[in-house]
């Protein structure tokens, strides 16, 4: 399993557009990826599921990703967000 940290600087935190594209970047991969904020977690794969945390501006959370793709998959959530969020 792959972790790491992110806080959204997106003033508009994480609305549908980038949340859908997201979605869709996760779904290329093969594992498991999942976003977590203190005690809720979604499967990164979902776009309902990932609107229900609420990510708003200043916000932290963590992707976790776990399977045989898992180094590539945190690459792709890692460099999304930085370029998108």
């Amino acid at each position: 399993m792959q972790e790491f940290s992110y806080t959204i600087t997106d003033p508009n935190g994480i609305h549908a557009r980038p949340a859908g594209l997201f979605v869709q970047k996760m779904q290329e991969f093969k594992s498991n990826v999942t976003v977590n904020r203190d005690d809720q977690s979604a499967d990164a794969k979902k776009l309902i599921a990932l609107m229900k945390l609420r990510l708003k501006c200043g916000q932290s959370f963590t992707v976790k990703a776990e399977g045989e793709d898992e180094s590539a998959a945190i690459d792709a959530a890692r460099d999304f967000l930085t370029a998108n969020l």
